[in-house]
């Protein structure tokens, strides 16, 4: 048996290690990447494909490893299998892993920003400073203890059992801590499968708002270079041109020039850990605020000249995390299917960074084709 990508993950017996997995459940913050492990028979087996994954992902009963089939997060030898296929050697497996069991999810009362709710699921514009859901180091304070606590309280339904185990439930995809926007959360073990291989496929719509250092020329352009794990530092990712690099797809849009910075909407083609931080960074134009990846915290005696008045104080800090937002997310509703676009505006300390810089040290906004954010919704000027 054989793991693409994560070798780690099967155990000597040809079984997932619900250890190793949720390790790197806690590890991975890829936002468009499930989990996937992929096994290839050496010998011919008289068995149906449920009861072989049964046998491989003993933590997961055989009625869930059948509605993970039904939901096509598997497949065999790339197409699309029945519960009853059976197996053969040199046939290919892969399965997008949910996480495995853990703990039970305490339910909190934090507040959440709620962008729309149905039966199906719930988009958040999410704040900085929260992480999305308990790990060895977190067990409360995420959004999924604030979801879980709004839905027994405000709401109805509950987080799709997809990950409840491990205290992951409804967990589609995920944003780095001090970044913010919209995400979206999975209320029913379909919308959960069917939302996942949406982001797994690529067929999400996402846009984001970015202030970073420099000006930024050309006005528009791709970005295509591979991402991998850092080779020297711990928890951070760089451009790869080896082997471990993954291909790695950002596109740029300057929507406002500024004397020092620059406004950029970004579209994400891929979704690596840290992906849009690594490629702008590496490019010359760091984030403001992302001192991981070279960009400054500011405050207000860098961005308002000496002598003007205005309410921040030259030691004031402006932002102090990564200028950073997840402003749309576009895909297709898993129940309806109806194509739904979600906005989410910029929070206060992103807001007020742009409104100095549009009144201190404002340029020009170009209007370069391909840009979809409207930023008198994102952050209005009279704000």
């Amino acid at each position: 048996m054989t793991d693409e990508g994560h070798e780690d993950l099967i155990n000597a017996g040809g079984k997932v290690d619900p250890a190793q997995l949720q390790a790197l459940y806690e590890s991975n913050t890829d936002e468009d990447q499930p989990v996937v492990a992929s096994f290839t028979l050496t010998r011919d087996l008289a068995k149906r494909l449920d009861r072989y994954l049964v046998d491989r992902i003993p933590w997961l009963s055989r009625t869930a490893l059948q509605g993970l089939i039904q939901e096509e997060a598997v497949t065999v030898n790339g197409r699309v299998p029945k519960s009853s296929t059976r197996l053969r050697i040199g046939d290919v497996v892969r399965v997008m892993l949910p996480p495995p069991p853990s703990t039970d999810l305490p339910r909190e009362k934090i507040p959440l920003e709620i962008l729309h709710e149905d039966h199906e699921l719930v988009v958040i514009n999410k704040h900085d400073d929260i992480i999305v859901h308990p790990a060895r180091g977190n067990q409360s304070g995420t959004i999924i203890n604030g979801l879980a606590w709004h839905f027994e309280n405000n709401s109805s339904g509950e987080l799709s059992p997809v990950g409840s185990e491990n205290a992951r439930p409804g967990v589609v995809h995920r944003l780095d801590r001090h970044t913010t926007g919209v995400m979206v959360v999975a209320k029913t073990e379909t919308a959960h499968w069917r939302l996942g291989r949406q982001f797994e496929q690529r067929r999400t719509r996402k846009r984001y708002l970015a202030v970073v250092h420099g000006r930024v020329e050309p006005w528009a352009d791709v970005i295509d270079l591979p991402i991998g794990v850092h080779p020297t530092v711990r928890k951070r990712y760089a451009v790869r041109h080896d082997a471990s690099g993954k291909d790695s797809v950002t596109l740029y849009r300057v929507r406002e020039v500024y004397e020092d910075y620059t406004l950029v909407e970004v579209e994400l083609r891929t979704g690596r850990t840290h992906q849009i931080r690594v490629h702008l960074s590496h490019m010359g134009w760091p984030i403001v605020g992302d001192d991981y990846y070279g960009g400054r915290h500011l405050v207000g005696r860098d961005l308002v000249q000496a002598g003007t008045a205005y309410s921040v104080e030259p030691s004031d800090p402006v932002i102090t995390r990564q200028a950073l937002h997840a402003s749309l997310l576009g895909f297709e509703h898993p129940g309806s299917s109806e194509e739904m676009t979600c906005i989410a505006p910029l929070h206060a300390d992103m807001r007020q960074l742009v409104r100095l810089l549009r009144e201190q040290q404002f340029v020009e906004a170009p209007n370069v084709s391909g840009a979809v954010l409207d930023l008198d919704v994102m952050l209005p000027r009279d704000d």
